[in-house]
């Protein structure tokens, strides 16, 4: 039987074997941003189940954007050696490694889900915060730092180091994090982005910062691998960014070469209201696919074969990411192509298991 969710994807010199990704998603179990074997572990055991991208959690490009102290992180060419096993050790299971750089911004300082996602002190082991405008993510919760330029600087200069030590760690896709309400979401809209400069007011200053920090990881990555950016297609809040915008932000980054969007929504703020059901946000991707005419990843509450299956298919998506239903399944490559009748190539340690 012919599938069109195991069909490859050829993006730039990378082919995916199919169009199965894992979403980044935090393990809150890194020490000092470094990865350990339970990385290994839990992102090797997706690549052996048959997921054709595999991308890394959320890494901070500084130890002030992490979202908790056990985010992984790629500040420090340090960190490097570890992900290099992990990388090479996907790519050894024909699938593709890839890595989410990010910054949390107002949502940094807070402690693991286990521990309550409560804001951390500094003398909790927290940290500063920082953010476009000195505007809680919750009214009880400390004020973040304003950015000033300085900051910004040093905000575009994290990205681009950050890109560079993920060429050497053996990445083969990167993706920028400009959604769920962390930093680069922040500045894009209006809710939480009050400021009076270049970078506020107009969607063409809301934007700057992604677009620079884009540019500044262009210049370190490899021209030859995919180049990604996630956004939040809709803050599900009344006068915040909208699908209209994520279009106009579309067509741009496409412009200036980024491969694919990975659409997402909300995050932003306390007071959404997000309709949540099955398939609920594959119309903005399908949406931004067929307007602008870029590459797309769709997410949310995408959890059987068909319903992936249908949205490739049927031109919604030209990839299905998945976060929770893989931690419930690591294999749902495996899986999935046994309930569409397709023959794909297992591990050769787990060949005897293939038939039953």
């Amino acid at each position: 039987m012919s599938s069109q969710l195991f069909s490859h994807l050829q993006i730039k010199s990378i082919t995916l074997k199919n169009r199965i990704a894992i979403s980044p998603m935090c393990q809150y179990s890194a020490e000092d941003g470094f990865a350990n074997d339970w990385h290994l572990v839990h992102l090797g055991s997706r690549a052996t189940g048959g997921s054709g991208l595999i991308i890394q959690e959320a890494t901070a490009v500084s130890p002030e954007g992490r979202i908790s102290p056990s985010d992984l992180g790629l500040w420090s060419d340090d960190h490097i050696e570890k992900l290099q096993s992990i990388t090479k050790f996907i790519i050894g299971q024909d699938s593709v490694p890839g890595i989410q750089l990010a910054h949390a911004g107002r949502k940094a300082s807070v402690s693991s889900p286990w521990y309550g996602n409560k804001k951390l002190a500094q003398n909790q082991g927290g940290w500063e915060t920082v953010a476009p405008s000195a505007i809680a993510f919750h009214d009880y919760e400390h004020v973040p730092t304003r950015l000033d330029f300085v900051g910004i600087l040093k905000v575009i200069s994290d990205f681009k180091l950050a890109a560079r030590r993920a060429v050497q760690a053996g990445y083969q896709v990167l993706e920028i994090h400009a959604a769920h309400g962390y930093l680069l979401h922040q500045f894009l809209s209006p809710l939480s982005n009050l400021r009076t400069d270049e970078y506020g007011g107009s969607f063409e200053n809301r934007i700057r910062l992604l677009l620079e920090v884009v540019q500044a990881v262009q210049f370190e990555w490899s021209k030859e691998f995919p180049l990604l950016v996630r956004i939040s297609a809709t803050d599900w809040a009344d006068g915040g960014w909208n699908s209209e915008e994520s279009l106009r932000l579309s067509n741009i980054l496409k412009e200036i070469g980024v491969d694919l969007i990975d659409v997402s929504s909300g995050g932003l703020v306390s007071h959404q209201q997000i309709p949540l059901g099955p398939n609920y946000q594959v119309p903005f991707a399908e949406q931004i696919k067929k307007e602008t005419g870029i590459l797309t990843g769709a997410v949310g509450l995408i959890t059987t074969s068909q319903q992936a299956e249908d949205v490739i298919a049927n031109g919604k998506a030209d990839l299905v990411l998945f976060a929770r239903e893989s931690l419930r399944n690591p294999n749902l490559g495996l899986d999935f192509a046994q309930e569409l009748g397709v023959d794909v190539q297992w591990p050769k340690q787990y060949e005897r298991a293939k038939t039953r």
